[in-house]
């Protein structure tokens, strides 16, 4: 048995439809029932989790071998630091005290390229030896996270895995790729061709497929191991603009301002941080999680968007 939290998110979403092809008993912890889930018994509503009784929180760990803990507050500007840690820190603690309580051997965490910064110098991607260097309240929750999950790991011996997710893309996704989205099915210009950055991004079929080759692998001689998994190659954020627009059937209606110009406009509107993000380089290393686990990613950039905005996309 797979308890997978989140269940109904976007990742959640693609990640148990390919655990039970894979012949795994999933059961997939949900805040409420909806119309896709209620007639499903893989499915568990289990509320608000930062109020779920421990009692309740072990239960659901029953016969279960692994846990894929999905769930999270998202980076967003609403989010207060308690919120963050109440969420992202001691849910975390406490399903891996609820887990290992239950003799779970192996518990998943999925965390944030964010831990280690907003931009990476290019040329020099983030690598799992690299210094964490979390510059907001999100990406600090995620490393108090990172080092709770690991503090239980060394003391009960439940083996733990931290992935380090940079921007994940796959239908129902948010925030910027959302905002991407709306701006390209509307036909609206974009001041983006001259951005000449590097990112690394991550489609959820291919993080569903990471996940599968964890789930399927033997223990690490650390009890609590960090690995970055992303698609095959950066991109930039043209790149990634016009495979939206490819996998969309729209035209890209991108043109050239100047990086200064997108900066200024950015502080002047407020949106100085969304605008960093698509100007900045940030790609990480996979090298060591791909050579552990023999993995390398299922899907191209333009399968993965075919899958987020094609015409069988889910709405």
């Amino acid at each position: 048995m797979l308890v997978v939290t989140g269940a109904d998110g976007f990742i959640g979403r693609a990640v148990v439809p390919l655990l039970l092809r894979a012949g795994h008993d999933v059961r997939g912890l949900v805040r409420a029932m909806s119309g896709d889930t209620v007639a499903r018994r893989e499915y568990m509503a289990v509320g608000d989790l930062a109020q779920w009784p421990d009692a309740a929180m072990r239960g659901a760990m029953r016969d279960a071998r692994a846990v894929v803990h999905l769930a999270g507050l998202a980076h967003r500007a609403a989010a207060s630091p308690a919120a963050l840690r109440a969420v992202n820190v001691d849910v975390t603690a406490r399903l891996a005290r609820a887990a290992a309580a239950q003799g779970v051997a192996h518990f998943i965490f999925a965390s944030s390229v964010k831990v280690n910064g907003e931009t990476s110098v290019p040329g020099h991607p983030f690598r799992e030896s690299d210094a964490p260097n979390p510059l907001d309240a999100y990406g600090a929750s995620k490393w108090a996270a990172e080092r709770a999950l690991g503090e239980v790991a060394e003391s009960t011996g439940m083996r733990a895995t931290i992935l380090r997710l940079p921007l994940t893309y796959g239908p129902g996704a948010k925030a910027n790729i959302a905002a991407l989205a709306r701006a390209l099915r509307r036909g609206i210009p974009l001041p983006l061709a001259a951005i000449e950055n590097r990112r690394s991004v991550l489609g959820v079929g291919n993080l569903a497929s990471a996940l599968l080759a964890l789930v399927a692998s033997e223990g690490d001689a650390q009890r609590a191991t960090t690995y970055f998994v992303a698609d095959a190659n950066a991109v930039s954020t043209p790149a990634l603009v016009e495979a939206m627009a490819r996998a969309m059937r729209v035209r890209a209606r991108l043109f050239a301002l100047p990086t200064s110009a997108l900066r200024i406009a950015g502080a002047w509107s407020g949106r100085s941080e969304i605008v960093e993000r698509l100007l900045d380089t940030l790609e990480v290393d996979t090298a060591e999680f791909r050579a552990r686990f023999a993995w390398s990613p299922p899907y191209s950039l333009d399968e993965g968007m075919a899958q987020a905005f094609g015409p069988a996309a889910p709405l």
